[in-house]
């Protein structure tokens, strides 16, 4: 049976706990209780402006677990320096502006390939995983080719705002840009808006291995508890992936 990771994103968790400027709560206590519940791995979003996770969260979750930790981050010279003294697993390298309230689309990865090569070498160079948060366009997985970058995450937003057609043409979408990956020998992840209502048909397109998820399960741990909506999420990403009808 094929094996779908999820990775959980603590940032929001680091939201809420910046609406006061305390200590509570804490993100990393977050990412130790995602994985005891079956997350594979942690994404965290360091942004530019800092406005929720912060340089000492990602030194204090690298002391505190050992699983994988997935570095979001702009394609900066400050956050490449961060990133190579704190040699996490991986790096997904994401657009960033700072009146955006998420992310609101996927790199330009073709656009900005002179920018972007000698970053993601000297990632790579230092024993980083680099992925590349791109929209689902076969264009851009030729360049993220062409770069070297062992990875892909597409980027499912269009797709989980969709609705009727709309949305299966999203999710068309989504299953070209996934085959492209396996055409150009890429690992295939995904992520971006993606809840218990929209999954399976992600995960039911075979290329893809791991789907990262931040906010929907941050909120819905507030009814269910974060054990039960990683839970949950698990079990609809591994009914998805085997063609399992939902119940």
């Amino acid at each position: 049976m094929r094996q779908i990771r999820l990775g959980l994103n603590i940032d929001h968790v680091a939201t809420v706990r910046n609406a006061r400027g305390g200590v509570h709560p804490d993100p990393v206590r977050a990412a130790v209780l995602a994985l005891e519940s079956g997350a594979d791995g942690i994404t965290l979003h360091l942004r530019e402006d800092r406005r929720h996770i912060r340089d000492d969260d990602l030194k204090r979750l690298q002391e505190a677990i050992s699983a994988p930790i997935n570095l979001e981050m702009a394609a900066t010279d400050e956050m490449v320096q961060i990133a190579l003294q704190a040699r996490p697993h991986a790096v997904c390298l994401v657009p960033e502006r700072r009146k955006e309230v998420t992310t609101e689309g996927g790199l330009d990865a073709d656009g900005n390939a002179a920018a972007l090569s000698p970053i993601v070498s000297r990632l790579r160079e230092a024993g980083i995983r680099v992925s590349l948060f791109i929209d689902p366009d076969e264009r851009q997985i030729r360049a993220a080719a062409a770069l070297k970058a062992p990875v892909v995450e597409l980027h499912t937003g269009r797709y989980a705002e969709a609705g009727g057609d709309n949305r299966d043409h999203e999710l068309g979408r989504l299953a070209r840009a996934a085959a492209a990956t396996r055409a150009n020998s890429i690992e295939c992840h995904a992520g971006h808006g993606l809840s218990f209502e929209n999954v399976r048909e992600v995960v039911a397109i075979p290329e893809v291995v791991e789907l990262n998820i931040g906010h929907f399960l941050i909120g819905e741990a507030l009814f269910t508890g974060l054990e039960g909506a990683i839970a949950e999420m698990k079990r609809l990403m591994v009914g998805g992936a085997v063609g399992l009808k939902s119940t």
